[in-house]
């Protein structure tokens, strides 16, 4: 005998997920029309593997000095997504691969992002650039594990509830690029982000400070690149300049990702490589003890700008 009763079609959980998701983060998006100040850039992140790369493909970003802007129009984002941006005032630092008679290098004065990027500011600015969707964005600009930690809704694809406040990952430089210039701001350089990262709670040098590079090293070993096990923004101490999460919570982007290592095509080159990755050469360097540091600098010659992975987010800076 046949029931009277309708029977309602089978929806995937994972849809049903995703549209409770929608509906959490359209009524955020629907709190304010005020612009937002986005956030980005490097913090490091151990036991990552990332697959051998050349040097990054001639579309690729290259070196830009601190005198050069790019302004493209600032569009209306909630108020509820702004990040606060900090001054930094100018100074110099010194590479750790270069020897300790190494010309010093000179940062300008800018401004920086506290905190990196999160996912629920990268799906709002995602509303104003489509183009930037993981359904739309052409190969050429990111890879196929593009956002791949968001949830597939009906018609596109939306950060999980419990990773709204988290920091975005699995973007790829051009996106990140593409978020900074929304909001008339840049990818910090890799100068910038490296004086900034050397400062300590209480020094803008923090090399100077007993066990400050062992602590750093700590927060490494620490993160095991899962996005599953990432905090939100904001946790860690701030350091001299206020800006947080600067190492233990994920790598950043920079704007000349692909210049801060030379290639070791030219005999040149080669001795400086010889100096990152050789124990010998590292140990004539500024400091053979900041191992962190020169993890960075060996993630960074790794990278092309199409490629995503699950620990690698972005901030932004003005300069």
């Amino acid at each position: 005998m046949l029931s009277h009763h309708t029977i309602k079609p089978h929806r995937p959980r994972h849809l049903v997920k995703s549209k409770a998701v929608t509906v959490q983060l359209q009524r955020l998006l629907a709190v304010s029309t005020l612009s937002i100040t986005c956030s980005f850039g490097l913090s490091a992140v151990s036991g990552l593997m990332v697959q051998s790369a050349q040097a990054a493909p001639s579309h690729s970003p290259s070196k830009i000095s601190n005198n050069q802007t790019t302004h493209t129009p600032t569009k209306a984002l909630p108020a509820i997504l702004r990040t606060k941006e900090l001054p930094i005032k100018a100074g110099t630092y010194r590479p750790l691969y270069l020897s300790k008679n190494s010309p010093l290098i000179k940062v300008n004065d800018f401004k920086m992002d506290e905190t990196p990027v999160t996912n629920i500011q990268f799906y709002a600015f995602l509303k104003h650039y489509p183009q930037f969707n993981k359904q739309n964005i052409a190969p050429i600009f990111a890879d196929p594990s593009y956002l791949q930690h968001w949830l597939k809704s009906s018609r596109t694809y939306v950060p999980k509830s419990a990773d709204f406040y988290k920091p975005v990952v699995n973007v790829s430089w051009y996106a990140a690029n593409k978020y900074c210039q929304s909001q008339n701001k840049r990818l910090p350089t890799v100068e910038q982000w490296e004086y900034v990262a050397q400062a300590s709670e209480t020094r803008k040098d923090g090399s100077t400070e007993p066990g400050y590079n062992q602590r750093i090293l700590d927060w490494y070993s620490q993160s095991a690149g899962n996005n599953n096990q990432l905090n939100k923004v904001g946790q860690s101490p701030a350091n001299y300049w206020g800006i947080k999460d600067m190492h233990g919570l994920i790598w950043e982007w920079t704007e000349n990702f692909n210049n801060s290592l030379v290639t070791g095509e030219s005999r040149a080159d080669s001795n400086l490589n010889q100096q990152m990755f050789c124990g010998s050469g590292a140990a004539g360097a500024v400091d053979p003890s900041d191992y962190a540091a020169f993890m960075r600098y060996g993630f960074r010659s790794s990278l092309e700008a199409k490629y995503t992975v699950n620990s690698l987010g972005f901030r932004c800076a003005r300069y």
